[in-house]
């Protein structure tokens, strides 16, 4: 069975036809071919397809994608363009926070929650907030260094 539902995907307007059975990970990634939002272990665990939904981060391959009719959903490619990067990406490359990037669209975007909540967090809030977000490559202290640098450039 499929449904009409209408959602902003990174502020573009859309009207869609999807099943009742997508997650909202499958329409990002296989239908509007938004690859930047990861697919690792679609149990909600790992934190690589966070996307960000009415500003609040939630894992893709949990959420379906019929209950997003009326939001607004922000994947990595919504952050920031070539040209003009958030801030939390550009310390993230300027930190060296970025290994081999599997995880680093869904932390970027996690962290984007947390900032958006509390706009000058402590390491430890930081850390916190990764909790749900696996890396297995940076050992997190460069992550959480470069957050610290995308709040107090």
């Amino acid at each position: 069975m499929t449904r009409s539902i209408s959602l902003s995907v990174n502020c573009e307007q859309l009207t869609l036809d999807v099943s009742d059975n997508w997650t909202l990970l499958h329409l990002v990634k296989d239908e509007l071919g938004l690859v930047g939002t990861k697919d690792g272990c679609r149990q909600g665990v790992c934190g690589s397809c966070t996307v960000v939904v009415d500003g609040v981060p939630i894992r893709a391959c949990m959420a379906l994608a019929v209950r997003c009719d009326g939001k607004n959903v922000m994947t990595i490619e919504g952050l920031g363009t070539n040209h003009d990067l958030h801030p939390l990406q550009q310390a993230f490359i300027d930190e060296g926070a970025v290994q081999c990037g599997f995880c680093t669209p869904g932390i970027l975007l996690t962290m984007a929650g947390l900032l958006t909540e509390n706009v000058m967090p402590t390491k430890d809030e930081v850390r916190d907030a990764l909790i749900g977000n696996l890396c297995r490559c940076t050992g997190y202290a460069r992550i959480i260094r470069a957050v610290m640098k995308a709040i107090d450039p």
